[in-house]
């Protein structure tokens, strides 16, 4: 039995209070500080949000995103942001968090947060954020945690009953069924304009378009379930309750009151105070009621749900019974019931499955089938149907899905047609599908049903927004700014970027000419990083269009977005584009600094020696003068020396510096980075030239394009690296001068140069030929005069350039 917490070292902290105490914030402020960390958060679209906020701080390049239906996987990433159930505990991080813990209690939910609880641990950091309600079982089962109470930013305060028509502005009205949100929503449309709208069906980009729409100010209500209460960050000041009862899975039953304040304390955000209170064709809420919510005060939990996840998978029932084996601490009560068991439990009574599922692979082949998640929640039989088909082509011939019966499935789904309910029907079908689609072992061409149910999915959550903006927001108030679409022919004298675009884009399969902003938007947000181009001069463009520009910021690590035409945008495609160009504009920071991750260097708890170095590097891109960090890396453990070197750091003869930086694609980063700074454009040249004359740097630092000055002449500092380094060796001399002269540089410029590097100037020996007397002076005329510094003469193409030929890693 496996309930004890596990062994390996890691400090663990809980972080336990109320909503808008900045848990989560301080969470990945923490997770950043570190070299690596994974984050599980309780739904699909806070993970999101999460992943949209991370990625806008580190970019793209560095973050992994991992849902059951969604992944989005760089090489080589350094940060995890996943739902709790698709946290990847095999892959050892030095920071795991996992957030709303207090979960542990949920009924269905509950096994997989106790599950974290006591076994997933960071290397280094772990912490565990939640209601306060968890600090007695977090004590009793971790009693080497440090649990501190967060205190919440914003008081919350009862306001009592309100009718629609008097909620205040920035209000959001909480049901707890579909319908009752649709009918909540068309009152308010009728009232007040339009609303938003929130439920946890959506997807992901349905959601994130109608929080946009309501974030921009667009609309001033929103209408949500209670998918609104785990940790998504909105603008609200008031929360008004349409009902205090929901059906839990099991039963229709009153909320709790921690569950009503969790929900009532997404109002206020950070020093803004918020209220909570009723529509008025509820009761008043009792005075304890009120007063638990407004102190923050609620029994404490005092069991938690459980699964053993010691599996015996040498047989069905064997399967079940250790899945139904009975906790042996106190604290913990067996879960009641899984979607998953009970899809075990049926398909264990089918012969054609009893006949297959006859050794371990099998059985772990069944059980992976049972996870499949019913986000139908339509009749059971049905889903337990898909899962029995599912299972049997997996267990025959090559083990893969068939193609046509796949197609079959899933063509039905690309349909766009339907009213509100038909789509999100077809949404919640696809998801299904799209969960198996990232079981690529389960499928030919995995990548090729990936994109296309993601590419359905988007597709209906595109159709499920426009149908929630028609029926929830009125027409008329939106007619000049909801549509992005192409005109069949551009008006006469229009050169908008826009207009090409909405061209280009109507030529899409599906959108009949047509694209609307919504879709255009997303496919920014959903692009890779090599989806975009950017220009030396900070120009961004997608799809060859012009879409956006790096502006100057406050140093020349943080560049800022201007979009090409803002006025083109509704408030909620602004905030979207510009979040999805930030992370853009980090990425390209990163790829100057050669990749180095100098923000997790700088965190507390690592050594002011570690912190200063990481500092320097990053003000210099990845570059700084070893005069400047020699006493720091002097000082440095050797620990914390390799952990450098890992990242690619190097101890040059003349810097300290990050061995990707130096390389060309970093250099014409920087330099369009030094260039928007400085609000002047790059010297001519510039980096692609390993040599430049004083004249050609028109009085701009040498240093901040990458490259020296020495005496007349200015090099790259890759090859000023390699020049130093040659010097080291007995023949470097010769070496030195060699390299010299493929850079073209006359005699006194390559005597001055090697002078200023503190080698010899005189060049290797040679042999003199003996005059004969009375003869005349040799062929070659007289020497160069010492005191003649020619410039330097560019390199023709292909012909001695140095281009890349920096220090090689250690």
């Amino acid at each position: 039995m496996n309930f004890s917490p596990s062994s390996r070292p890691s400090v663990v902290v809980a972080e336990l209070g109320p909503t808008n105490t900045g848990k989560t914030h301080r969470a990945i402020e923490r997770m950043l500080e570190h070299d690596s960390g994974i984050i599980g958060l309780p739904l699909r679209l806070l993970a999101r949000e999460v992943y949209d906020r991370v990625t806008a701080r580190v970019g793209e390049g560095r973050v992994a995103l991992m849902t059951g239906e969604e992944k989005r996987l760089p090489p080589r990433p350094d940060y995890w942001i996943c739902t709790v159930e698709a946290m990847p505990l095999d892959r050892p991080v030095d920071f795991l968090a996992v957030d709303e813990i207090q979960l542990a209690a949920h009924r269905e939910r509950g096994h997989v947060f106790t599950d974290r609880l006591l076994h997933a641990r960071g290397l280094r950091e772990t912490w565990f954020l939640g209601a306060d309600t968890m600090r007695p079982m977090v004590q009793a089962l971790i009693p080497q945690a440090s649990v501190k109470r967060a205190t919440r930013l914003s008081q919350l305060r009862y306001s009592g009953r309100h009718s629609l028509k008097s909620l205040p502005p920035r209000s959001a009205v909480v049901a707890f069924s579909a319908d009752r949100v649709y009918e909540l929503a068309e009152s308010l449309r009728r009232l007040r304009g339009g609303v938003a709208v929130v439920l946890g069906a959506l997807s992901p980009r349905t959601r994130n378009a109608q929080v946009a729409m309501y974030q921009a100010g667009e609309v001033q209500y929103l209408v949500a379930t209670d998918a609104i209460g785990m940790g998504l960050n909105l603008d609200l000041n008031h929360v008004s309750f349409a009902a205090l009862s929901k059906y839990d899975g099991a039963e229709q039953r009153d909320l709790f009151p921690d569950e009503l304040a969790q929900i009532a304390g997404r109002a206020g955000r950070h020093l803004n105070d918020g209220s909570f209170g009723m529509l008025n064709t509820l009761p008043e809420l009792p005075p304890r009621v009120v007063s638990a919510i407004e102190s923050h005060r609620f029994p404490a939990v005092r069991s938690l749900i459980w699964r053993n996840s010691s599996l015996d998978f040498s047989s069905p029932e064997s399967l079940l019974d250790s899945l139904s084996r009975a906790p042996r601490h106190a604290a913990f009560i067996r879960v009641e019931r899984a979607d998953d068991f009970d899809a075990l439990k049926e398909l264990s009574h089918v012969p054609a499955i009893r006949e297959v599922a006859t050794d371990r692979a099998s059985v772990e082949l069944l059980w992976q089938v049972c996870q499949i998640p019913d986000f139908r929640k339509g009749l059971f039989g049905q889903h337990v149907a898909l899962l029995r088909e599912t299972f049997l082509q997996l267990s025959e011939g090559d083990g893969k899905l068939e193609q046509a019966w796949l197609s079959r499935q899933v063509s039905p789904l690309d349909d766009v047609s339907g009213d509100i309910h038909t789509l999100m029907d077809r949404l919640a079908a696809i998801r299904i599908w799209t969960y198996i689609s990232h079981r690529s072992s389960w499928l030919h061409d995995a990548e090729h049903w990936q994109d296309r149910t993601r590419r359905i999915e988007d597709a209906l959550g595109d159709a499920l927004h426009e149908r929630l903006v028609e029926r929830f927001v009125q027409r008329a108030a939106r007619r000049s700014a909801r549509r992005f679409v192409r005109a069949a022919a551009p008006p006469a004298g229009s050169d908008s970027p826009f207009a090409r675009l909405g061209q280009l884009l109507g030529e899409v399969p599906g959108t009949d000419g047509a694209v609307t902003e919504e879709q255009f938007v997303q496919r920014v947000v959903d692009a890779t990083h090599e989806d975009f181009q950017v220009d030396a001069s900070g120009s961004i463009s997608f799809d060859e269009q012009p879409l956006a520009r790096l502006v100057r910021g406050k140093d020349r690590r943080s560049p800022q977005i201007a979009l090409a035409e803002p006025e083109v945008w509704t408030g909620g495609a602004r905030r979207q584009l510009e979040r999805r160009l930030v992370a853009l504009a980090r990425d390209l920071v990163t790829e100057a600094m050669g990749g180095f991750p100098a923000e997790s260097l700088a965190g507390g708890d690592r050594s002011a020696e570690t912190r200063g170095l990481a500092y320097r590097l990053a003000e210099g891109l990845g570059v700084t003068s070893l005069g400047e960090a020699r006493e720091q890396w002097r000082l440095l453990d050797e620990e914390s020396r390799e952990r450098l070197k890992t990242l690619g750091v190097r101890e040059g003869q003349r810097y300290l510096y990050v061995a990707g930086a130096l390389s060309p694609h970093a250099l014409a980063r920087r330099c369009m980075l030094t260039a928007l700074f400085q609000q002047a454009p790059s010297p001519k040249g510039v980096p692609r030239e390993p040599a430049l004359g004083i004249a050609e740097l028109g009085g701009q630092s040498a240093r901040a394009f990458g490259y020296e000055m020495l005496g007349s002449v200015a090099l790259r500092i890759d090859v000023v690296e390699r020049l130093s380094e040659a010097l080291r060796h007995p023949q470097g001399a010769q070496r030195a001068h060699t390299l010299l002269r493929e850079l073209r540089l006359e005699n006194g410029v390559r005597a001055r140069v090697l002078r200023e590097l503190g080698g010899r100037s005189g060049g290797a020996p040679v042999k003199r030929r003996r005059r004969r007397r009375g003869g005349k002076s040799g062929a070659h005329g007289p020497p160069a005069h010492a005191g003649a510094h020619p410039q330097p003469r560019r390199s023709r193409a292909g012909e001695g350039s140095v281009q890349g030929a920096g220090p090689k890693p250690e």
